[in-house]
């Protein structure tokens, strides 16, 4: 309650993309739960209250593949419907300031934007309009009030990182290359808090059951940590199915982070909440942000 608008009433992080709480600002669920979603308001404070089609007036302009609240510029959708749904995301959530959008490449590049001079400047740079000025990177870290962080994910996860005093945000973009790169390693060290300070909640991202995966990703892996190895299970001959949830939370502790909330969506499964990259390759993104008021 004290440190910013992303406690929830816990102490644990609280997640959002596309809901407000009613009482207690942007990103902070009424019941202390996490709160995902990507295009549609909670009514109650509820994690996912769903809204589809329009219904009062809270559908998004995609249509066909995309429908209906796509937030990337990059899948083929109609620019006008995603800038329609950027602005309405704003609108929605009353974010105090334009996320700040990144050009994501399976990296492990983190964007400090306090160090990108006049954030409302930097902001205002990467307008929906101009793809050309967004920066190349797979996470962001700001100790800024009022700066909206922001990752797109089909399946790959977002990883949520706040202080306990609610005075420094990041997020990050981990598909398996970025994981397998250290995208969260290089975003503990990008913030400024300890990692005794940190606390992390895992978005929805394709679950243990639905992501099979190759030999080599596994040899990569456990070449990496051998520790990793519990985060795969053996289906048919060099084939595994991948939890891409346990590489985190293994990644995160070896920093010495132990407040890890989240980790129970499949994007895959669950097709009424999220888009899937995996399910359908024609389709669109969800918008994970963080921020503190």
């Amino acid at each position: 309650q004290e440190g910013g608008a992303i406690m929830s009433m816990d102490g644990r992080p609280c997640l959002h993309s596309g809901a407000r709480n009613q009482e207690g600002g942007a990103i902070m669920s009424m019941d202390g739960r996490p709160c995902l979603h990507s295009g549609a308001r909670s009514q109650e404070g509820g994690a996912i209250n769903e809204q589809k089609d329009g219904e009062d007036g809270a559908g998004g302009a995609s249509t066909g593949d995309f429908s209906e609240y796509n937030l990337a510029m990059h899948v083929g959708d109609d620019p006008q419907a995603v800038k329609t749904n950027r602005r309405r995301l704003r609108s929605e959530l009353a974010l105090p300031a334009e996320p700040v959008w990144l050009d994501q490449i399976h990296s492990n590049t983190v964007l400090n934007i306090d160090e990108c001079g006049d954030v409302g400047a930097a902001v205002t740079a990467r307008d929906i309009a101009d793809e050309s000025a967004i920066i190349q990177a797979d996470a962001s870290v700001t100790c800024g009030k009022g700066v909206v962080c922001a990752v797109m994910t089909a399946d790959c996860l977002p990883v949520f990182f706040c202080n306990q005093n609610g005075c420094e945000v990041a997020i990050a973009h981990a598909g398996w290359r970025g994981l397998h790169a250290g995208i969260i390693s290089n975003t503990v060290k990008a913030m400024r808090s300890s990692a005794g300070e940190i606390l992390v909640s895992l978005g929805p991202a394709i679950g243990p059951l639905a992501f099979e995966v190759g030999d080599e990703v596994f040899t990569a892996f456990v070449i990496k940590n051998r520790m990793n190895s519990s985060a795969f299970v053996a289906t048919t001959k060099g084939r595994y199915l991948c939890d891409i949830y346990q590489l985190a939370r293994l990644e995160l502790q070896s920093l010495g982070i132990k407040n890890i909330a989240g980790g129970e969506y499949c994007t895959y499964r669950e097709n009424q909440l999220f888009y899937s990259f995996r399910r359908q390759q024609k389709t669109g993104r969800m918008a994970s942000l963080i921020w503190f008021e």
